[in-house]
C-alpha cells in the first residue's frame, strides 16, 4: 500500500513528460538571464535597417531548413527581416502536431503574449508558442507547453541554444516594452517557395501546407502581419474583414498577384518533370552549422549577397555550447527524400539506383518481415509480368514502379516501417497539383474566440478582390 501512491505519481510524471518540453523553472531561484541586453551588433543592424529597439517583432520558423527568422517593423510601417537564427534541434516529422506525446513541433499561426514568456525556464529562457490555438482545438488536437527555448534538446519544441535564445528573448522583451501586446509566431514545414510546393505536392499534408502558404503570401506580399481566423477546417487570412467575421476575406491585389506568379511557377516546374517527393526523418533535424562545426567553408552558400550581413556566422555557431542534444543518433540520416506517386505512395527505384538504407530503416523493416517479404514478392511478380521487348528493338528498363496495390495507405509503413509515422491518426489523403484548396465545410458550428488568437468564424458566400493598388512591393523573403 505504501508503494502504490509512489508508483501512481511516477506514471503521472512519465505521462506529462511525454507531452512536450517540460519547462518547470529553476526551483524557485530567481534568474537575471531575461535582463540581458540586445547585443550591440544587433542594435547596430537595427539602426542600419531603420528600426528602433522597441518596434514590434514577428517570428517565422522553418523546420526543413532549421531556421528561425526575427522580423521587425521599420520606419515605413512594414516588417523587414532583422536576423536569422539556426535552429539547433526540432523533433518529429514535417507536418502539424496532432496529439500529446507525438514529438511533433507544431505548424500554424500563433500569438505570443508577455504572459507566455518564461524568465526562469529550466531551458535557460523560453516562451510558449501558444499551441494549441483555435484552429488546433477545432481539429481535436491535444498537447501543451510547446516552447521555443535554449539548449539543444527537443521533444516537440524548437531548441535554439542558450545564446540564441537570450537574444530572441531580449528582442521580444523590448518590443513588449514598446507597447506590442503580442507577436505573431508563424511555423512552417519549409519555406513556401514554388520549388518546395512543386516538390512536396503529393505529401499527405499538402492541403494543410497550401493553406499555410496563403498566410505566408499575405505577409511576404504586403510586409504586414496577417489577421488570422478559422473557418471550419481552414485558416483564413486578411485584413479588418477577418476580425469582423468574414470567412472569405478580400484578397489584396498584391497578394493575388503573388499567388498567381507562384501557381504558374509550380505548374512550370511540374511540366519540366520535377519529381514529387516526401522528406523522412528518424526524429527531426537541426541546422548543418551544428552538425559539422569544423567545416565552415561548406556553408558559403548560406551567405546572402543582397544582405549587409551574413544570415549567421558558421564559426560563431560552431563554438556554441549546445548542452544536452536530444537523440543525436537520429541526426545522421535526417531529411532523406523519397519519391512518391500522385497518391502520395512511395516509389521503388531500380536496385542500382536505390539508396542504401540506414540501420534504423533496416531495423524498422525487420520488425515486419512478412510485409517486407510480400513487397519483394509483389515487386518480383510485377517485373515478371512486364512484356518482354523484341530483341531488335530493346526498350529501356523502367526506372520506377509503385510500391503497393492501388489505394493502399500503408505503403510507407511497408517500405520503411515506422519512419513515416508522425503520430497522426488521420489517413493519408491524395493531393493534387493544384495550387489552391477547395473550401471545406465544418461539421460543427464554428465558435468565436478571443482576439489574441485565430477567431473561429462562419462561412460567407464568396470572395471579393480589391482593385489594384499602387503599393510598392515588399522585399522578397530571403532564400535559403
Amino acid at each position: 500500500m505504501v508503494m502504490r501512491p509512489f508508483a501512481t505519481a511516477c506514471v503521472i510524471a512519465l505521462a506529462i513528460s511525454l507531452g512536450a518540453c517540460q519547462d518547470g523553472g529553476l526551483g524557485g531561484v530567481a534568474s537575471t538571464r531575461h535582463l540581458a541586453p540586445v547585443p550591440p551588433k544587433t542594435l547596430a543592424l537595427m539602426s542600419q535597417k531603420g528600426m528602433s529597439q522597441n518596434d514590434p517583432i514577428l517570428i517565422r520558423a522553418f523546420k526543413k531548413e532549421a531556421e528561425m527568422e526575427v522580423w521587425k517593423r521599420d520606419g515605413s510601417g512594414r516588417y523587414a527581416l532583422l536576423k536569422t537564427f539556426p535552429i539547433c534541434r526540432w523533433s518529429g516529422q514535417l507536418g502539424p502536431k496532432t496529439k500529446q506525446g507525438d514529438r511533433q513541433a507544431p505548424e500554424g499561426f500563433y500569438t505570443v503574449t508577455p504572459g507566455q514568456m518564461n524568465p526562469n525556464s529550466s531551458y535557460y529562457l523560453s516562451f510558449d508558442t501558444g499551441y494549441p490555438n483555435a484552429y488546433d482545438r477545432a481539429q481535436g488536437r491535444t498537447g501543451n507547453y510547446i516552447m521555443v527555448h535554449g539548449t539543444c534538446s527537443s521533444s516537440g519544441c524548437f531548441a535554439m541554444t542558450d545564446e540564441s535564445m537570450a537574444e530572441i528573448y531580449a528582442l521580444a522583451r523590448d518590443s513588449f516594452a514598446g507597447g506590442q501586446r503580442g507577436f505573431q509566431f508563424q511555423s512552417y514545414p519549409f519555406r513556401m517557395t514554388a520549388q518546395n510546393v512543386a516538390k512536396y505536392r503529393n505529401d499527405p499534408h499538402t492541403p494543410f501546407w497550401k493553406n499555410l502558404k496563403e498566410g505566408s503570401d499575405y505577409f511576404e506580399a504586403l510586409g504586414e502581419e496577417p489577421r488570422v481566423g478559422v473557418c471550419g477546417s481552414r485558416y483564413v487570412f486578411g485584413g479588418a474583414d477577418v476580425a469582423t467575421g468574414s470567412c472569405m476575406p478580400r484578397v489584396e491585389t498584391l497578394v493575388a498577384e503573388k499567388r498567381d506568379r507562384d501557381n504558374q511557377a509550380v505548374a512550370d516546374l511540374i511540366a519540366k518533370g520535377t519529381p514529387a517527393t516526401r522528406v523522412v526523418y528518424e526524429d527531426g533535424g537541426q541546422n548543418p552549422v551544428f552538425r559539422t562545426p569544423a567545416s565552415t567553408t561548406a556553408f558559403a552558400s548560406l551567405v546572402k549577397t543582397n544582405e549587409p550581413e551574413l544570415p549567421y556566422d558558421p564559426k560563431e555557431f560552431a563554438q556554441r555550447r549546445l548542452g544536452e542534444v536530444s537523440r543525436p543518433e537520429t541526426l545522421a540520416a535526417a531529411g532523406r527524400e523519397i519519391e512518391v506517386d500522385a497518391k502520395g505512395r512511395p516509389v521503388l527505384m531500380a536496385a542500382a539506383e536505390a539508396p542504401i538504407p540506414t540501420k534504423a530503416a533496416a531495423a524498422a523493416l525487420a520488425k515486419s518481415p512478412e510485409k517486407a517479404s510480400a513487397d519483394r514478392k509483389g515487386a518480383t511478380r510485377t517485373a515478371a509480368a512486364a512484356p518482354v521487348p523484341e530483341p531488335t528493338k530493346p526498350a529501356p528498363a523502367p526506372r520506377v514502379m509503385v510500391a503497393d496495390a492501388d489505394g493502399d495507405p500503408s505503403a510507407y509503413q511497408k517500405l520503411l516501417g515506422g519512419l513515416f509515422s508522425n503520430g497522426s491518426a488521420a489517413p493519408a489523403t491524395p493531393a493534387t497539383d493544384a495550387a489552391t484548396i477547395p473550401e471545406t465545410t465544418a461539421a460543427a458550428k464554428p465558435v468565436r474566440t478571443a482576439a489574441v488568437e485565430p477567431a473561429v468564424i462562419k462561412p460567407a458566400a464568396k470572395a471579393d478582390v480589391k482593385p489594384k493598388q499602387a503599393k510598392p512591393s515588399a522585399p522578397a523573403a530571403p532564400k535559403n
